[in-house]
């Protein structure tokens, strides 16, 4: 057994890697930068975390998730692998610890946000790191033309000059081929080098409905069908409203947004994860490192703003590799509503600057100065005071944000952290004096390790449970080994930050570009148009028109979504449709011929053949000559 393997076996428990994971690992085990492609969940933290386990030294991972950046590092801490984190909300004693470890610590993963690369105190730190490999996740992130550009993740390419012999392995679930060669360019890649596994999902049936009644055909739908489930909608509000309505129709149902506190999350999460809840009703908050294979459907309510969000989101059914449903409802109303998303997300100039400067009066930003500056910053309560619209502020904000004036961080979520700062025989002494201390303090040091040299996330209701306490006993205790200069304890909050990148300029100097305004707004409305087609179109398989849309093309059809179970505008199925005009173009692709000759070649009903090759004729994709000769004219249905 190879190293790669054993380490897969021992921290992992697989005897082997899944479809494509092993050849990413090779190549960056052969320091080739490398852009992997792999659908949500296909495995694709465990290719540069078993490769940096076997490799000397420490692995940068670069991700725009906080939420995911705490679920990794918890988890390869649960597998007893040494790992870091350093995102916005921390405390600058906690990020000092933390480098420090990186360097010395002999620690494998240091995941950071991308905005941290700019800092000159990091860039200090990271280059006395032994870097086996940068990792970009999100890497769609980095393309002007995907459908999540951050401008931070620009600042990675610097990080190339830093270390030009270690390689770069990209990661993303989604991307167009526009935005793949633009990954690969933006990252300075030594030479192409792209490991794709196909988008396609046999097992996934995709189904849309026209529904006014969308809610009438939801509840029918859940009641009929089986296992678990996710249900999406646009915005917090109607999480908990549809969930209070599955939950009157006797359907075990909850709700789950960003704007939650984290041990509710974490509690829903729970109760969906162990099958206690059967579908939690989530914004797209939910689902993001989340892995749980028998998910049998996923039901989007409302239309997503990009096919790529929609095939991440939807690809989170049957990843156990089991019949599963991805469904989506829309209507006329969401034509509108989408439409009406594009028109707002961009504010007119006026707007974005006004914006800009009621929000550097609010924090009392000086002009000349607050480079680097970290604020707490509510949208709700700044809105509120300025009379401003919080969605007008807040497309206001990501138009800041890409043009690199700002950063907006909506929801830093920080869990409760603690590290002993006296050692350890003196914490000895102090048990010995103390006895109610030294039961709380043993039982600290059984529920967590690592706890005398970084900053480690405690649960206090874990505390409270396992000593019989209430929430408050277990707070007052850390609070009282913190005011002993014992612990350091920083309790839980959440708190949306602003991080301002550049000093605060005159307004009349704010300057939005076309590439980050007017383009942006064109593709945002392409990108719009992609999901009303695909929600319109009642002619193609769903499937072939989502891979399409990635570049995959020539696919056959599934066979199983509404389109190809429905009948064709032929008058035939589209199941048959699809594969008789297959094999006609097959024919005609290497001779023309006549219909009685096409009859003759084909093994299939004559009247079915008719049927295809007239509706191929009436729309220009087979072409007759005046001597009755057909010829295939293009692939065009």
């Amino acid at each position: 057994m190879d190293q790669f393997h054993q380490l897969l076996k021992q921290y992992w428990g697989y005897d082997e890697f899944r479809p494509l994971q092993e050849e990413i690992i090779q190549s960056v085990a052969n320091q080739h930068d490398t852009l992997a492609l792999m659908p949500t969940g296909g495995g694709k933290s465990i290719t540069f975390q078993v490769y940096s386990l076997a490799a000397e030294g420490i692995c940068l991972v670069v991700t725009p998730l906080i939420a995911l950046i705490k679920d990794q590092v918890e988890n390869l801490r649960s597998r007893n692998i040494k790992a870091l984190a350093i995102y916005s909300g921390m405390s600058p004693r906690e990020i000092d610890i933390a480098l420090n470890n990186a360097v010395y610590g002999e620690y494998k993963f240091l995941y950071i946000s991308p905005e941290r690369i700019a800092s000159e105190k990091f860039r200090e730190y990271l280059i006395r790191m032994k870097l086996n490999l940068i990792t970009v996740d999100e890497a769609h992130c980095i393309s002007q033309w995907g459908y999540d550009f951050r401008p931070s993740y620009l600042k990675i390419c610097e990080l190339r000059q830093l270390f030009p012999n270690v390689p770069v392995l990209a990661l993303t679930a989604t991307a167009t081929e526009k935005v793949v060669e633009d990954i690969q360019e933006k990252l300075v890649f030594s030479k192409k080098n792209v490991l794709q596994k196909s988008f396609r999902r046999d097992n996934l049936i995709y189904i849309v409905r026209d529904k006014e009644d969308k809610m009438g055909y939801l509840t029918n739908t859940i009641k009929k069908a089986k296992g678990t489930g996710i249900v999406y909608v646009r915005n917090r509000k109607k999480t908990k409203e549809i969930a209070l309505l599955l939950q009157s129709q006797n359907i075990a149902a909850d709700f789950y947004h960003a704007g939650l506190a984290t041990d509710v999350r974490s509690q829903k999460q729970d109760r969906w994860m162990s099958g206690d809840c059967r579908v939690i009703v989530s914004t797209n908050a939910f689902g993001m490192g989340i892995d749980k294979p028998d998910v049998r459907f996923v039901i989007h309510l409302d239309l997503p703003d990009s096919l790529e969000a929609y095939f991440q989101e939807a690809g989170r059914a049957g990843r156990d590799g089991l019949k599963s449903v991805a469904v989506l409802l829309y209507n006329s109303t969401d034509k509108r509503r989408l439409h009406k998303m594009v028109t707002d997300s961009f504010p007119p100039m006026e707007m974005i600057r006004s914006v800009y400067n009621s929000i550097a009066n609010f924090l009392m930003i000086a002009i000349g100065s607050g480079k680097g500056g970290i604020f707490s910053f509510r949208i709700e309560d700044f809105s509120r005071r300025f009379e401003f619209q919080v969605n007008a502020v807040y497309h206001s904000l990501k138009l800041l944000e890409r043009q690199g004036y700002v950063s907006y961080v909506e929801n830093v979520d920080n869990y409760s952290r603690i590290m002993f700062i006296v050692k350890r025989d003196d914490l000895y002494k102090i048990q010995l004096k103390n006895g109610e201390l030294d039961t709380f303090i043993k039982l600290i040091l059984r529920s967590y390790t690592g706890v005398f040299t970084d900053f480690i996330n405690i649960d206090e209701a874990l505390l409270s449970r396992r000593l019989n306490n209430t929430g408050e006993q277990i707070y007052e205790k850390l609070k009282l080994l913190a005011q002993q200069k014992i612990i350091e304890y920083i309790p839980a909050k959440k708190t949306p930050v602003i991080v301002f990148e550049t000093e605060r300029i005159d307004t009349a100097r704010i300057h939005i570009t076309p590439e980050n305004y007017q383009y942006r707004k064109v593709k945002y409305q392409t990108q719009v148009d992609a999901v009303i087609d695909y929600a319109s179109n009642n002619q193609s398989c769903r499937s072939v028109t989502l891979l399409n849309y990635f570049g995959q093309f020539r696919s056959e059809s599934c066979g199983s979504c509404d389109v190809c179970t429905g009948d064709h505008a032929s008058g035939i199925s589209f199941a048959d449709f699809n594969r008789i005009s297959d094999k006609i173009c097959d024919v005609l692709q290497r001779e023309k011929c006549s219909i009685e000759n096409l009859i003759k070649l084909i093994r299939e009903p004559e009247p079915t053949i008719l049927k295809v090759s007239r509706w191929l004729l009436d729309n220009g994709i087979l072409k007759a000559a005046s001597n009755g000769m057909l010829s295939w004219h293009s692939k065009g249905q």
